[in-house]
């Protein structure tokens, strides 16, 4: 089970979540709402699967007006599948896009236009003769990486009337993605309890390895000092609760379907109210671990580009339009 609820969600939502909502201001209502939801609702669908040992469909189906819950947990869980392993693609491409000496989306020679290349040449001129700020440079490649994942990465067609064209080297990694997920429950039960020992372990071993990369990074202690400071008026806004149970329902994979599922696995006199509290505080602690990681990286970006931590991520491409286009050297607003 924690192999199943650990996941994307504490290292990829969360600190977003945290970053949006005034960063240590909302771990306290994320804390209340995994006591007064979260929790209860998890021990809830274990005890349902652990009683019964049905799937969510049979156990539903006991109240025959509720039975579409069942079948709606099931549709839910198929929909996110789907999506989640579209995004282990992207993954898997990067993965495999990183084995160069040069990455390629550290500059815009190879697969990029004219103008991208020749806005790369100028700022790599004047950055070298110091008539350049740091703050553009850095900017500069972060727009670099946008440019190479639309163009390059997923080749997007100009809109929804252009279907545009099979992207042969996405279609694999996708195709990859459901062969490991096929692999895995291959066996069912059997087999993917041998899967999660590596699956539930390696997300920390990462999270370790970006945590301590991170923490050397210059200007780290200001993403920090962001991550655990508390700013109180964002405890008014509705919104900040609503995304603070939004992701425990979210992270703690509960109304899916999955953890009825799994604990119906389970002996009938399994303590399913240890493993409960286990889970949720092992799931919740990894987000805030996480969290660290990430904010400690934003520290940094905010140190490079001169901004504050609440401002680095959302308006970073104005501060390279503003220092580029009041340059000497007066590019078009086009290159962003």
């Amino acid at each position: 089970m924690i192999g199943y609820a650990v996941g994307l969600g504490n290292v990829w939502r969360f600190p977003y979540l945290a970053y949006k909502n005034g960063g240590g201001a909302f771990l306290i209502p994320y804390t209340i709402m995994l006591a007064l939801a979260g929790l209860p609702l998890f021990f809830l669908e274990c005890s349902m699967g652990q009683f019964s040992s049905r799937g969510p469909i049979s156990v539903w189906s006991v109240v025959p007006l509720l039975q579409g819950v069942g079948v709606t947990m099931v549709l839910i869980t198929t929909l996110v599948c789907i999506y989640y392993n579209v995004i282990i693609a992207y993954s898997l491409y990067y993965l495999f896009a990183s084995f160069q000496r040069v990455l390629p989306w550290s500059d815009c020679f190879s697969w990029a236009d004219a103008k991208c290349r020749i806005l790369h040449r100028n700022l790599k001129d004047h950055t070298n003769k110091r008539t350049y700020v740091s703050t553009c440079t850095y900017m500069s490649l972060k727009f670099y990486f946008s440019l190479y994942f639309r163009k390059v990465a997923l080749r997007r067609s100009s809109g929804l009337d252009e279907t545009g064209e099979v992207v042969w080297y996405l279609a694999l990694c996708l195709l990859l993605a459901w062969i490991i997920v096929g692999a895995a429950l291959f066996k069912g039960i059997k087999s993917s309890g041998k899967v999660v020992y590596f699956t539930a372990v390696f997300p920390y071993v990462v999270l370790i390895i970006l945590l301590v990369r991170g923490a050397t990074l210059e200007g780290a202690i200001q993403g920090i000092d962001y991550y655990i400071g508390t700013q109180f008026y964002y405890f008014i806004n509705l919104q900040v609760w609503k995304d603070a149970a939004t992701q425990i329902f979210f992270s703690l994979s509960t109304a899916w379907g999955g953890l009825i599922a799994l604990s119906s696995y389970n002996k009938f006199h399994n303590n399913c109210y240890s493993d409960a509290i286990i889970v949720c505080v092992v799931n919740c602690g990894t987000s805030v671990f996480a969290g660290f990681a990430i904010f400690s990286i934003l520290g940094h970006m905010a140190h490079i580009s001169e901004k504050s931590v609440s401002e680095v991520v959302d308006s970073g491409m104005y501060k390279c339009k503003y220092c580029i286009c009041n340059s000497k050297y007066n590019y078009p607003k086009a290159f962003f």
